[in-house]
């Protein structure tokens, strides 16, 4: 089992990995797929399903599908360009993808909000098709957008294909207590092993250069998070509030008027400046997906800001111990709100986190787990429910608190010396097992919670 550390962390777009990233992803692939076909296509329709369709419209899944078909991707996306295209689209009831003809797209007639069944393979799922100058389809496929950015046709989710194909690693875990083995068998740590893995894929300098510009730009969201007022968008008047929370921090600073656990509010501060930039459609990174983008970057942010001895140079290490953790999630149970609840994502998230500060605090890899397990376990039964299905309430709150259990999470676990009774795998296949039974209605659908005992919403 491999999963890039640049697959757990991915540049991207807010509001949302798996209804904004994910169709926009898939817009591109299917171009991709009409520029290998020997005749020519003419127009373009697109159809959303199960939650694309019930919160697509708050989650800008729309917007996404329709740039997607342009040609825009989430990794190098410009929003005044895509303002433009958008605008042009609209107009002339055209795309203009390069390297294919200009095809017939009228996004007010040609893109479906399907509000029936959800397609059979996953709660996230779309089709895309390609009609000739009659309007008749001639291509179609199939895309399921299942979580932190990852998209999959159809063919691809039945045969199982959610991890990247390429060479044998020299560390093949794909569960926890293979990695404990592994690391035990070794002496390397699991950054080390991670790290080791990753090279099979690419040489050093590209690893160490795409670590520091994922660190670059979760840093940077969350400077222009906390320089930034205003209401978010979507409706629901929500205040940005991480700037006045960190201005008022400042303001403390040195007063000796604060008590101890103000230091929570500076991590709940870094982790709402993230996800009221990612409410906003701004700049953010999977980690391992937008509604939970704040926790990790938060983490770091804390560890560096306030710990005694933190280290930029040892951010990669915190990268790749989280990444570790989130591949072995992903790949025994889901990091998707719509197919789990947010155990999928901001447990996820936590549990990364968690495990990421205690290697870099100096924990073993015993520790490590056992820090990942606890934040892991103590998000067990999370929904999703966002009002509105705008990726504001709960959320964005949500991501603080999120970080404030990763840091007790691995404050606990080195505390210790590793030993515990419920192994990070024991939680990772009670999350499955608790997704798979959780109502519908509570995983990324704003059919039940919040999203429906919130007044006016």
């Amino acid at each position: 089992m491999f999963l890039s550390v640049f697959d757990m962390f991915k540049v991207g777009i807010g509001p949302s990995s798996s209804h904004t990233m994910g169709p926009m992803v898939a817009g591109a692939r299917f171009l991709d797929l009409l520029r290998a076909q020997p005749f020519r296509v003419a127009g373009l329709r697109a159809s959303l399903h199960g939650s694309l369709a019930f919160t697509g419209v708050g989650h800008a899944t729309d917007r996404a599908t329709i740039l997607g078909l342009a040609g825009f991707v989430p990794s190098d996306y410009d929003a005044e360009k895509a303002e433009a295209a958008l605008a042009r689209i609209k107009s002339e009831h055209m795309v203009h993808p390069e390297g294919l003809a200009p095809l017939r797209f009228d996004p007010a007639r040609d893109l479906v909000f399907d509000y029936g069944p959800p397609l059979p393979g996953h709660a996230n799922g779309m089709i895309l098709r390609g009609t000739d100058a009659q309007g008749d389809v001639i291509v179609e496929e199939t895309y399921y957008s299942i979580g932190g950015g990852f998209v999959l046709t159809g063919a691809e989710l039945a045969a199982g294909k959610a991890t990247e194909d390429g060479p044998p690693v020299p560390y093949p875990f794909d569960t926890a207590e293979s990695m404990l083995r592994m690391a035990a068998e070794s002496g390397l740590s699991i950054a080390r092993m991670k790290r080791a893995n990753e090279l099979t894929r690419m040489e050093a300098g590209r690893l160490d250069q795409g670590l520091a510009r994922i660190w670059d730009v979760m840093n940077a969201c969350i400077d222009r998070g906390l320089a930034s007022e205003g209401i978010l968008p979507g409706g629901l008047r929500v205040k940005r509030r991480a700037m006045g929370i960190h201005q008022s921090l400042l303001a403390e600073r040195g007063l000796n008027l604060t008590a101890p656990h103000t230091i929570n509010d500076w991590m709940s501060a870094y982790a709402m400046a993230v996800n009221e930039e990612n409410a906003a459609g701004g700049q953010v990174v999977t980690a391992p997906t937008n509604g939970a983008a704040g926790v990790v970057p938060a983490t770091i942010r804390y560890w560096l800001d306030h710990v005694p001895g933190a280290s930029a140079r040892q951010v990669s290490e915190f990268l790749l111990t989280a990444a570790a953790i989130g591949g072995l999630i992903k790949y025994n149970a889901s990091i998707s709100g719509a197919e789990c609840g947010c155990q999928a994502e901001v447990g996820s998230a936590s549990a990364m986190a968690a495990a990421g500060l205690c290697a870099v605090l100096g924990g073993t890899p015993m520790q490590v787990e056992n820090a990942a397990e606890i934040a892991l376990e103590h998000h067990l039964g999370m929904t999703c429910d966002p009002v509105r299905g705008l990726v504001q309430v709960p959320c964005i709150e949500r991501n603080g608190l999120g970080a404030i259990k990763a840091v007790s999470a691995a404050s606990l676990s080195l505390r210790g010396d590793g030993t515990h009774l419920v192994p990070l795998d024991a939680a990772i296949e009670t999350m499955r097992q608790t997704g798979r039974d959780m109502h519908e209605k509570y995983k990324e659908t704003s059919l039940g919670g919040l999203a429906v005992n919130v007044p006016n919403c």
